[in-house]
């Protein structure tokens, strides 16, 4: 296998590995704190939207549905959880993967909140770091310790690469 092929191959594995595992965490939550899970069809909404080139909504859940946007959210929740994956081996590289450490897999995911908070976030309509929903603090705290449970993820997800031995 190929450097660049390794590398992707192991990219899409620990990325879909770790978003599968902040989608196990949604569930337990919502179980036992009954928080209820983001609903991915309005994020593919808002991405749907994109395309006609508008960016922001007063409410996302008022605007009008776009086909296939359930489709297009979860899509682009495993893409970019590649993508984050993807940019932990673009930094710590493929040695990261032979024996995996739990800081850098944390620092991309407590990191990667930053993406909800300014950019997904304000283009639904509910503001900087959830400024404009009702219990703006919490909602920034369960953000951020999914986007937390997601590194955790990337760190099992690696580990399980690793014993799989693919280099």
């Amino acid at each position: 296998m190929t450097e660049v092929t390794n590398y992707l191959v192991h990219a899409v594995l620990i990325g879909a590995g770790a978003t599968a595992f902040m989608d196990g965490w949604t569930v337990v939550r919502e179980r036992l704190l009954g928080i209820a899970p983001l609903d991915y069809g309005l994020v593919g909404r808002w991405i749907g939207h994109l395309r006609s080139g508008r960016f922001r909504h007063d409410q996302i859940a008022v605007s009008p549905p776009v086909q296939g946007e359930r489709l297009i959210g979860w899509g682009a929740h495993y893409l970019i959880g590649i993508v984050l994956a993807a940019m932990l081996l673009a930094v710590w590289g493929l040695d990261w993967v032979r024996r995996p450490t739990v800081i850098p897999p944390l620092v991309v995911g407590v990191g990667s909140v930053i993406l909800p908070f300014l950019l997904m976030q304000p283009g639904m309509g509910l503001g900087v770091a959830a400024s404009r929903t009702p219990r703006p603090m919490a909602a920034r705290l369960h953000s951020l310790i999914t986007h937390g449970i997601f590194g955790l993820g990337l760190h099992v997800s690696g580990w399980l690469a690793s014993l799989l031995n693919m280099f």
